[in-house]
């Protein structure tokens, strides 16, 4: 038996800024508040791309639409 595709996700988003060679770079964590469990991620990009697998978006769509 097949499980059912998700059609809502929920997610606790915690973001910082942490200083970096003479830039500061964005941080990110995902609980999610089903489970408990936490995920961390050393850039923007990583989130995105992760949500994107989540959700099943490919990453050349545009969201601007």
């Amino acid at each position: 038996m097949t499980e059912p595709k998700r059609q809502y996700v929920s997610y606790l988003l915690r973001l910082w800024q942490k200083a970096g060679k003479g830039t500061a770079c964005w941080r990110a964590s995902l609980e999610s508040p089903r489970t408990g469990q936490s995920q961390g991620f050393a850039s923007l990009e990583e989130l995105f791309q992760f949500l994107r697998r989540q959700t099943g978006v490919p990453s050349d769509v545009n969201d601007a639409d």
